[in-house]
């Protein structure tokens, strides 16, 4: 039995945050590229569900847990 999809979103505050944290002080970031992170960060995390459930179900397993996700994460990262 599949799930309804689920959107999820990362809020705006949350990515600017995550930002500066990692970013000089005076690097200001622009509100559509905030937004366009914000979508990469979507589309990545929709990724590594979708890769690591189906690396679950090729060992017959019916729930994904970390070493699941820690298979695909190397070529995960490749790609993005």
């Amino acid at each position: 039995m599949e799930r309804e999809e689920e959107s999820v979103e990362f809020k705006k505050d949350l990515v600017s945050k995550l930002l500066r944290m990692h970013l000089e002080e005076k690097t200001r970031v622009r509100g559509d590229a905030l937004l366009l992170l914000m979508e990469l960060l979507k589309v990545f995390v929709h990724e590594t569900a979708h890769r690591a459930a189906r690396q679950a179900q090729s060992e017959d397993v019916s729930v994904v847990n970390i070493e699941h996700v820690e298979k695909i994460l190397p070529q995960l990262l490749l790609d993005f």
